[in-house]
């Protein structure tokens, strides 16, 4: 028997009005307790396969199983309501006119009174509403609202929680505190998750593994920090943030650029146009006598916790690279600068 609490095998969907799939043949499992952050640009599918996780769309093809139990599957479809699986919106979408309590025990009518107010008074403890539970959801703040949505979704204990953009709604400073917040008692509860998101910050954040998303197909499924130092193509790697990229041939064991040469474990053929991408904090200062890697210092400037240079390449054909480092306020621009790299990924062009 499989230790996946969610497999999701192979599933697609096209709207009826669409012509191309909104989501295609995606394919991946879920380990009890994981995070699994879904990121993409808009329009990449991300919203649509948690849709169809929830029950709230039907996939064409593929199946959906959630603990052993096939949810979607042919013409086989388990209700929303039937699935198990939390829901928090980024609306929060609370009952004005209920109270604390109310909302956090609205799932749970069927359970006695007692434990209803057992479960309750837990999730307000593990999510930290230190709060009075008559009070009702125009009194709280945006972070309090956000507690108790994530208090009455982990009230019923789903087994898989499906978080959708919870904290789009929140200002930068109390969106941090709140990733954490959610992060911390996610993991109290050692709740199976799935977070959409568009804040590379929270997938890197909060995931242990994150799944990039683009028109409708599943690119890559990793650690944050494979997906961060090892993107399989530049759409990914531009997705968490800036990138180098050094036009590249392959020569025998060698990939020369217009900084220096570098070698490559595997011979991939002689002449081979390709590139390489790294990320500015992967290069290291040398001095440029002593390092393969260099490259002519075209603007230096500070910001606050490091120093980014900007290095334009050997031959003066227009390309630039940057590094980021600790101590580089020495260099002039037109300096030769060496550097060497930790890490970089190359790709046939």
């Amino acid at each position: 028997m499989s230790d996946m609490i969610l497999q999701v095998n192979g599933i697609s969907k096209r709207y009826r009005n669409g012509t191309a799939y909104a989501v295609w043949r995606v394919a991946f499992d879920l380990r009890p307790g994981e995070l699994l952050a879904l990121v993409g640009e808009s329009g990449s599918g991300k919203t649509t396969l948690l849709r169809m996780i929830a029950g709230l769309e039907h996939p064409d093809e593929g199946s959906i199983s959630l603990a052993g139990h096939v949810l979607a599957a042919g013409t086989k479809a388990v209700p929303p309501n039937q699935r198990g699986i939390g829901l928090l919106f980024q609306d929060y979408a609370l009952f004005p006119h209920l109270t604390i309590f109310q909302n956090i025990a609205f799932g749970l009518h069927g359970l006695p009174k007692a434990e209803q107010e057992a479960r309750v008074k837990d999730m307000m403890a593990v999510t930290g509403l230190e709060i009075d539970a008559t009070r009702y959801p125009h009194e709280l703040s945006g972070g309090q609202q956000q507690r108790v949505a994530l208090a009455r979704a982990l009230a019923a204990r789903p087994r898989l929680l499906l978080l959708d953009e919870p904290f789009s709604n929140l200002d930068t400073i109390l969106r941090e505190q709140i990733r954490e917040e959610v992060k911390e008692v996610i993991g109290k509860t050692q709740t199976t998750a799935i977070l959409v998101t568009h804040d590379i910050k929270d997938a890197l954040g909060m995931a242990d593994r994150i799944a990039v998303m683009d028109q409708g197909c599943l690119l890559q499924i990793d650690t944050p920090g494979a997906i961060y130092h090892q993107p399989v193509n530049e759409y990914v790697a531009r997705l968490f943030g800036k990138f180098n990229v050094m036009e590249a041939r392959v020569e025998g064991e060698f990939i020369h650029t217009g900084f220096g040469s570098l070698p490559i474990a595997e011979k991939t053929g002689n002449n081979t146009a390709a590139r390489i991408c790294f990320r500015p904090e992967q290069a290291q200062l040398r001095p440029a006598d002593d390092s393969a890697l260099s490259g002519i210092l075209r603007t230096c400037g500070f910001r606050g916790d490091r120093w980014q240079l900007r290095l334009g390449d050997l031959e003066n054909k227009g390309e630039s690279i940057y590094i980021d480092c600790q101590d580089a306020g020495h260099f002039a621009p037109g300096d030769r600068v060496g550097f060497t790299l930790s890490g970089f990924s190359h790709w046939d062009r």
